[in-house]
């Protein structure tokens, strides 16, 4: 069984690697066949949440990792409604991680696209990834919790579902409810049931394999356990090959696609990133796909993420290729200050 769950997941990790390089090929942005990120922050401005000309459009790729999860968690019986672990708290941890993710311009996911790309600045930002997680492992280790969630309805569980499943319709049956860009990164898409398939596929097996980069290098510092690292690996090497195969790896740190190479705040908003997602228990991928399980608490991430997106681009925290801008670097700051203060007054000593 052991074995076969290490296949499943080198798997899922070659398919979402090979995948994000077709999606970049059928018309995503470069380095951008996933980023959960990226793709959160267009849809807040397809739902005009914010105003980003160059950053608006429903991305059916969201919608459909989260209906992908829905059904295999439905088919494998592992669709459980739960929540009500510290809600307000949850919301406030995804909306830093987004200000962290928007700083460095990608989630974990991208990080490692990006850096199959040949960007090196993703090195940096991964660097800084590990640190935030390292901090959050120690708060762990110190009794950190966000209180256990509770048993609730089914309705609560299919809201999410539910949502973009409505989102899908408007997309495609009345587009003109939502704003298109018509330049810049929100302009580049795949054809839509193309990246809706791709994203019901990715959904669906993340789901089974519980694949996550912050859950990879937790497990992997506290218990030796490299499974769910090992689908990220897998990611790279894929997204690698056929980033060559395409003629699309360039290797610097100069010039890269939607991307700066500020160092000091790649690495601090990744930190925050990774900090963040650690004490919610998991990355914004796995976020999603929890959310597509029942998971309340999840849900509330997402949305918390949605709303942190909007407010970067509303109040210029978001940086772009020409790097970080001011009230950016103060989010960062601000953002670390308060993840750790929560991380503070959320633990509490084991006894010995």
């Amino acid at each position: 069984m052991a074995k076969e769950k290490k296949t499943l997941i080198i798997l899922t990790g070659a398919i979402v690697g090979i995948a994000a390089v077709l999606l970049v090929k059928l018309g995503n942005p470069p380095n951008m066949g996933f980023c959960i990120a990226c793709f959160i922050r267009d849809t807040a401005g397809a739902l005009k949440l914010h105003s980003a000309p160059v950053v608006q459009y429903a991305r059916p790729e969201i919608i459909g990792m989260i209906l992908g999860a829905f059904a295999m968690a439905l088919a494998g019986k592992e669709f459980n409604v739960r929540g009500g672990s510290s809600p307000m708290t949850r919301f406030v941890l995804a909306f830093f991680v987004m200000v962290g993710a928007l700083m460095f311009l990608g989630c974990p996911l991208r990080m490692v696209l990006r850096l199959a790309g040949g960007d090196l600045n993703a090195l940096i930002g991964l660097v800084g990834f590990a640190c935030g997680i390292l901090v959050g492992i120690a708060f762990l280790k110190k009794g950190f919790t966000l209180k256990k969630s509770v048993k609730l309805g089914t309705l609560e569980g299919a809201m999410m579902p539910v949502i973009v499943t409505v989102l899908f319709v408007i997309l495609v049956a009345f587009p003109s409810l939502l704003v298109f860009s018509e330049e810049g990164p929100g302009s580049k898409r795949a054809p839509i049931f193309v990246a809706l398939i791709v994203g019901l596929v990715v959904g669906a097996l993340a789901q089974k394999t519980r694949l996550c980069m912050v859950g990879g290098i937790r497990d992997a510092v506290l218990f030796k356990d490299f499974y769910l690292l090992t689908g990220f690996a897998a990611i790279f090497v894929a997204a690698l090959v056929g980033n060559f195969a395409m003629g699309a790896f360039h290797a610097g740190f100069e010039g890269q696609p939607i991307a700066h190479n500020d160092f000091v705040w790649n690495f601090l908003g990744m930190a925050l990133c990774g900090l963040g997602s650690v004490l919610l228990g998991g990355c914004p991928l796995r976020q999603c796909i929890l959310s597509g399980t029942g998971n309340a608490d999840s849900a509330v991430a997402v949305l918390g993420m949605l709303v942190g997106a909007a407010f970067c681009h509303n109040f210029g925290m978001a940086s772009s290729a020409d790097g970080p801008t001011a009230h950016g670097k103060v989010g960062v700051i601000v953002g670390l200050i308060v993840v750790l203060v929560i991380a503070v007054m959320n633990s509490q000593k084991k006894e010995a």
